[in-house]
């Protein structure tokens, strides 16, 4: 049983909706983040932000005393009418269109029982220290705007309930820079019970991106219940659920930039070993699992792993990511750990063969790696386990935005 907790969101208001939500910071380099600030005084960034006020006394990044100035400036917003509460608590619609692809979902709040319980599936590890500062990060400033991706199997009655929603005129719709157009409605009581009753019928749902959101909402509910502090709003988490077959998986991509001391021709003579090589005449992305294509100092290579090394029932070892490792990257180049090694790079998919061929044209990487796009069967197959995928294995789509739907964790 999958449940949906209804909220009370808290929101932009319609004429300021496009000018409100925002991009992860981590994915602004400094100079648009800057323009972004200066030039837009309603960006949830400035919430994030708060330190740009150079009135403000400058703080240490993660600290109490910022995070204290993040939830004085969140209240400001609230208090100027920029953002606002719902007054009855709702399940969402959510559209975002981009060139490419349709991703369509309910945002709602996810269970931190079913967290806990396996109910909702994992398949990366999480690090403790960031675990405990996004804890204490939901913990102070009292908000969620964030969802965590949820997948879930296929239903035909929801698809058919969503498009009779979709059908209405939007709470929001707009569209922002990188050609992406966004819409929000807002479902009636009949429409949340037809919804919740889909997802009762579901035995599990799997994150797609937010490990260390969920985990950190888990910790911020286990926190508040040792203080008894705790109440319905911080048993769940802001998630976005949503058909597994509209996700977008894309491959990550490595670049190296040595090869371990090895000439070309010796580090190709090495890859003989588990893979069949072929030259290529021009650049391309694989065309299926297990093969893999190699720039090698501005030489296309593809490469096919041989039959033996994906041979078995492991869902982890059988992945083109773990066989890169376990094969070339390991015991041929040396890298040990894909995590702390400042060599290698992950390049996400979606930036296509450019980011791998320019930087070995420019000399400043060695040999380039592209794989195929993991399958989210694979993912699940992993998570089933209750084991982990390798790092940077996935670039899922779509990417949310902050600042759009806000879960109020209240005490």
């Amino acid at each position: 049983m999958t449940k949906l907790h209804s909220f009370r969101a808290i929101r932009p208001t319609r004429d300021k909706a496009h000018l409100v939500v925002t991009r992860p910071v981590s994915t602004y380099s400094k100079s648009v983040l800057q323009a972004k600030l200066e030039s837009n005084p309603y960006s949830f960034i400035r919430i994030i932000h708060p330190e740009f006020d150079k009135q403000i006394p400058q703080t240490n990044p993660n600290s109490k005393e910022r995070f204290e100035l993040v939830r004085n400036k969140y209240h400001e917003f609230l208090d100027e009418n920029i953002v606002f509460q719902d007054e009855t608590p709702h399940l969402y619609l959510y559209q975002q269109s981009t060139p490419t692809h349709v991703f369509l979902g309910i945002i709602g709040g996810a269970s931190v029982d079913e967290y806990e319980k396996d109910k909702i599936k994992k398949h990366e590890a999480t690090l403790t220290s960031r675990e405990a500062m996004f804890t204490d990060y939901l913990d102070l400033v009292g908000y969620n705007a964030e969802p965590v991706l949820l997948s879930y199997p296929s239903n035909e009655t929801l698809e058919e309930s969503y498009a009779k929603i979709s059908a209405e005129r939007p709470e929001y719709e707009f569209s922002t820079t990188d050609r992406t157009k966004h819409e929000l409605w807002i479902l009636s009581s009949e429409e949340e019970q037809l919804v919740k009753a889909e997802f009762s019928k579901m035995d599990a749902t799997y994150i797609a991106d937010g490990h260390h959101r969920s985990a950190s909402s888990a910790g911020l509910s286990k926190r508040r219940s040792l203080k008894g502090e705790n109440n319905e709003s911080s048993d769940y988490f802001l998630a976005f659920f949503m058909d597994e077959k509209r996700l977008n998986i894309r491959e990550f991509n490595r670049l190296v930039d040595h090869l371990n001391d090895l000439s070309d021709y010796a580090f190709l003579e090495k890859l003989k070993e588990n893979f069949t090589v072929t030259l290529l005449e021009k650049a391309s992305k694989p065309e299926q699992e297990h093969h893999i294509t190699m720039n090698l100092s501005g030489t296309w290579y593809l490469l096919i792993v041989k039959p033996e090394l994906y041979a078995t029932t492991d869902p982890v070892a059988c992945l083109d990511p773990e066989i890169l490792t376990q094969t070339i990257l390991t015991p041929v180049l040396g890298i040990e750990d894909l995590k702390s090694n400042a060599s290698i790079r992950f390049i996400p998919g979606n930036l296509g063969l450019d980011a791998i061929s320019a930087p070995i044209t420019q000399g400043k990487a060695k040999v380039g790696f592209v794989l195929y796009p993991v399958t989210i069967d694979q993912v699940k197959k992993v998570a089933d386990n209750q084991l982990i995928m390798p790092p940077k294995s996935t670039w899922v789509e779509p990417k949310l935005r902050s600042g759009l739907t806000i879960y109020e964790i209240e005490k």
